[in-house]
């Protein structure tokens, strides 16, 4: 399995620190190019390399963190996903406001499918700060809660995998339409919430 981060902002960076604590390779790309991610490579090398975005995007999980104006353009011009898994780690806010984005009654998820036609979209990672999310998740006598939803279970099922690998403690929440709402931010109830699943 190959993983891609698309988005080297503070939630992209975080997601690659917690791959390379479990010795996990992934490519890492942002709009400006690999040169502007050297020192980041070179700290968290050799599991994390920086890459173009077309590579990344080439991976057979690719995280996409990514301030929500900018998604169009971060997601133009890639290769077609052809059932690929991408983990939608955005809110539709835009700091340092966040205001939310009037998304005419849909949610963020399923706007944000849009992006990526032929992927199978998994919510995931984007309910915790960064620095919560970059730090170890065996905490408090037992392993930090990592919600996920989805409309592939099998896609679904390979996500699950890797937030065990990370030492979260993965909650399937159902479908986009169930989680995706459970999770978004403003909104949903789950965001900021460090829950624990005592061992």
């Amino acid at each position: 399995m190959t993983i891609g981060i698309i988005g080297a902002g503070a939630v992209g960076t975080a997601f690659a620190r917690a791959l390379a604590r479990a010795g996990i390779e992934a490519t890492i790309s942002n709009s400006r190019g690999p040169n502007s991610l050297e020192a980041l490579g070179r700290e968290l090398a050799p599991s994390i390399k920086a890459g173009r975005r077309e590579e990344a995007a080439l991976a057979d999980i690719v995280l996409v963190a990514v301030n929500w104006t900018k998604l169009p353009a971060a997601l133009a011009g890639l290769p077609d996903w052809n059932g690929r898994i991408v983990i939608d780690a955005n809110h539709a806010t835009e700091p340092p406001q966040f205001r939310p984005f009037d998304l005419k009654g849909r949610l963020s998820s399923q706007v944000f499918a849009d992006f990526v036609p032929g992927a199978r979209v998994v919510k995931a990672f984007n309910l915790h700060r960064a620095e919560v999310l970059a730090n170890d998740p065996k905490t408090n006598g037992g392993r930090l809660v990592q919600f996920y939803s989805g409309d592939d279970a099998t896609a679904k099922a390979e996500v699950a995998a890797l937030i065990d690998r990370l030492g979260f403690f993965g909650i399937d929440l159902g479908s986009l339409a169930v989680g995706g709402k459970l999770t978004q931010f403003p909104g949903g109830p789950l965001p900021n919430q460090n829950l624990v699943k005592i061992d």
